[in-house]
């Protein structure tokens, strides 16, 4: 017996023991889908209410019912990326509670909305996957030919997945389902937005599969799709309304009632002619079908009656018998189960082709079981065969499934890995926010905001004008501080100047200014300062009143040097203050803003960059689906966080560089300390800074909200950490709270290291507060992930 090339003819399930890697046959049972009482609750909505159904081996299973049924969320209970409420499931004989990893390694899935990655290209989409299922780099290309084959996609291999049109991305998902050779394969409505030739080309591609053995479980809207499915339910409601063979459910008695009969009416102007036939007596329902009418009349309504109504003649109407589709089905079991109609008249034997067969109809009562439909339309004999038929298709071992790698906790962390750097590679917005912006930060802080006051305008009124009083203006005016606006004239003119805001000083000399002093007096000066800004008002003052204390030193020093008797003399002899106070500035002598915000800097810009790439790479993947896609693989839960984490990681450290070498040679701030504590120490804070970027998706549901949850973060980290403003100096319940911000620490570091020269046991409180955090946070992001949805 020949292997199949697009299929497994033995699915075998790798287990891992302590013994070493062993592989376990796929458990055989006559259905390759179980549900009992399958239940999904999302608060106090209920989406799966009590649902029951088995699907065979091989079957098309066709799950329909209107939008917000149910159906999707069968879909991902089955293939255990979301848990059931209440009741069981079993996929190819395993829970899907506690055995979903092993479902998945057997699974394909195609999400309702296209879920692949559109900046990475046709080939790079089966590669991915093939990696994700652990086949080697020799079974991925056999595997990627035999698909490319079925889907007619090999000439689009370099083509990017989002340039694609709606029927080819469908080929490249249903491709990539099938990458691993699957046993089942869920497809949520996969015809959703296409045209109809991409739907039959679609559907000619699953009855192939069907032909060799893999089984189908697909959701769709179509009634036409429906007619193809081998098995079909229908769910309503969040309740399984029907389920069965299309053939056996056309048969139901509330289908077509007895003593009725379904007529097809061909007549001139059928739309127009719909209404009057609709309130005809005896005409239970009339809809149009095409260009024909559909009617489900009592039997005592000839075609003769139906003419007189429509006032034809009998030669302008023809009609004939037809038998009911499924869309007359679903229509008649809905309406019975909408009108509280008794639920007696769904569940009943019918006769198909000469053997009975019951069929599995309910309202409020519970279903039949889909193998309970088929035995019962097929004899003894036959189910006999059938299910001795089920081990021989997958009865052997495959050596496509044998060459895979042993699924680990980390399986998968390199495709991931692959991915992700080949989608930042691609992404020219993301390359810019990673390598322009942080530089930009950079530049903006350390030149734009300086905390030094000066230039401060400033206007002076002088009614003296002699030696005395250019030189106290003098004396103002050679600081940096001040800067001359202007000599005012008059005092109106001076007091414009201030109001209109020309000026945030002004100074008043008035004109015994020089007399006093040469008589001895105590002269007054008038200085007027504008407090609108407080920083600047502050600055000013200080200034102001050291410039004249030590204006007052040196005339006091000249008049002592006259006397013989001084409180103290320089070593030159000159009359000089009784203590001599030397002030040293160390770190950063010129107090300079740069040196004090631009280590500062590193931490902000490290954490706003992980926080902001790694919250939004994660949160954009569960926009668009892909994360659930992801999630539907064996990929390990630890290689899925590492896959993600490890480029924005690198980034990050890349990050660090760049802000050091501009710190350094643009400012030319040296880092006095060790270089390599402070890479290590940066490394620690990095692991801190992603985590909050995981725990951030955990919490954001869009990614809207992850920018709302990143700003909620990134203000206090700001304003809190000590970046711009001295902690002690905050009020104590808020300096408290800034314990528990991580960069806080970081900052600290910094400064230690690259102003102050600290080693690492100088920094032993902020090392141990920042490894807290680190381990808090990422330890919380990591419990709070899951491979499921919410």
């Amino acid at each position: 017996m020949t292997s199949d090339p697009l299929r497994p003819e033995d699915p075998l399930i790798n287990s891992n023991d302590d013994a070493g890697e062993t592989w376990q046959p796929v458990r055989q049972t006559p259905a390759a889908i179980q549900l009992q009482n399958l239940c999904r609750s999302f608060g106090s909505f209920v989406a799966v209410d009590n649902v029951s159904f088995d699907v065979p081996r091989g079957a098309i299973f066709g799950l329909l019912g209107p939008n917000g049924s149910g159906k999707s969320t069968i879909i991902r209970m089955l293939c255990g990326v979301l848990p059931p409420s209440g009741g069981s499931a079993r996929v190819l004989g395993y829970d899907v509670t506690t055995e979903s990893e092993i479902i998945k390694q057997r699974i394909g899935y195609m999400s309702q909305k296209f879920s692949l990655y559109a900046d990475l290209s046709v080939e790079e989409n089966l590669r991915f996957y093939g990696s994700i299922y652990g086949l080697s780099a020799i079974r991925t290309q056999q595997r990627m030919q035999d698909v490319l084959q079925l889907t007619s996609l090999s000439d689009r291999l370099p083509q990017l997945a989002g340039t694609l049109s709606g029927g080819w991305k469908q080929r490249l998902a249903l491709a990539c389902a099938l990458i691993h050779e699957p046993d089942v394969l869920f497809l949520d409505e996969p015809t959703a937005g296409i045209d109809p030739v991409a739907r039959r080309d679609l559907w000619d591609l699953l009855f192939d599969l069907s032909a060799r053995g893999v089984t189908q479980f697909v959701t769709t809207h179509y009634m036409d799709e429906a007619e193809r499915c081998s098995h079909v339910g229908y769910i309503q409601a969040s309740r399984l309304v029907v389920v069965g063979q299309p053939a056996e459910l056309k048969q139901l008695p509330a289908v077509t009632p007895a003593g009725t009969q379904r007529w097809e009416i061909e007549v001139d102007e059928p739309a127009t002619q719909l209404q009057p036939l609709r309130t005809m007596p005896g005409c239970r329902d009339a809809t149009l079908f095409g260009q024909m009418i559909h009617a489900l009349v009592d039997h005592n309504i000839s075609p003769h009656d139906i003419a007189v109504r429509l006032s034809r003649s009998d030669e302008t109407v023809q009609c004939r018998q037809v038998a009911p589709t499924l869309e007359d089905v679903f229509v008649a079991l809905t309406r019975a189960g909408s009108t509280g109609s008794d639920s007696r008249i769904l569940s009943t034997t019918v006769t198909t082709t000469g053997t009975d067969a019951t069929v599995a109809a309910r309202v409020d009562s519970e279903p039949r079981r889909s193998d309970e439909i088929s035995d019962a339309g097929s004899s003894g004999a036959d189910r006999e065969a059938e299910n001795s038929a089920i081990p021989a298709v997958t009865g052997q071992i495959t050596e496509g499934f044998k060459d895979r790698q042993q699924p680990t906790a980390l399986s998968g962390v390199g495709a991931i890995l692959t991915k992700e750097f080949t989608q930042i590679r691609r992404q020219p917005s993301t390359l810019f926010f990673m390598l322009v912006v942080p530089v930009l930060q950079t530049f903006i802080f350390g030149y734009a905001i300086q905390t030094e006051i000066e230039n401060i305008p400033t206007v002076v009124l002088d009614m003296d004008g002699r030696s005395h009083a250019r030189e106290l203006r003098d004396s103002f005016f050679n600081t940096r501080t001040f800067q001359d606006a202007g000599r005012m004239t008059s005092w109106n003119e001076f007091q414009h100047a201030l109001t209109s805001g020309r000026a945030q000083v002004g100074i008043v000399i008035p004109a015994a200014y020089s007399e006093q002093l040469l008589h001895g007096r105590q002269a007054e000066v008038q200085v007027l300062i504008d407090g609108s800004d407080s920083q600047v008002a502050t600055t000013a003052l200080q200034t102001a009143n050291l410039l004249a204390v030590s204006h007052s030193i040196r005339i006091g020093r000249s008049v002592a040097d006259q006397n013989r008797v001084v409180p103290a003399r320089d070593p030159t002899g000159h009359a000089a203050m009784p203590i001599d106070l030397r002030p040293r500035l160390l770190f950063n002598p010129a107090l300079e803003s740069s040196n004090f915000f631009v280590p500062g800097l590193v931490g902000i810009i490290l954490q706003l960059v992980t926080l902001f790439l790694t919250s939004f790479a994660v949160v954009g993947e569960r926009e668009l689906g892909t994360l659930e896609q992801l999630f539907v693989t064996p990929v390990g839960r630890a290689g899925l966080l590492l896959g993600k984490l490890i480029p924005y990681a690198v980034v990050g450290a890349f990050e660090t560089l760049i802000v050091l070498t501009v710190m350094v040679f643009v400012f030319g701030v040296p880092i006095n300390g060790s270089l390599w504590l402070l890479l290590g120490l940066s490394l620690l804070f990095l692991v801190c800074a992603l985590g909050l970027g995981i725990l951030v998706s955990t919490l954001a549901k869009t990614q809207l909200q992850a920018m709302q949850f990143a700003f909620i973060i990134m203000l206090p980290s700001v304003l809190l950490s000590g970046f711009m403003f001295p902690r002690e100096q905050m009020p104590l319940p808020i300096f408290a709270a800034t314990h528990i911000i991580p960069v806080t620490y970081y900052i600290e570091i910094l400064r230690g290291v690259v102003l102050r020269g600290a080693d690492a046991v100088d920094l032993i409180p902020q090392i141990a507060g920042l490894t807290v955090c680190t381990v808090v946070i990422f330890g919380a992001s990591v419990f709070r992930f899951r491979k499921q949805l919410s």
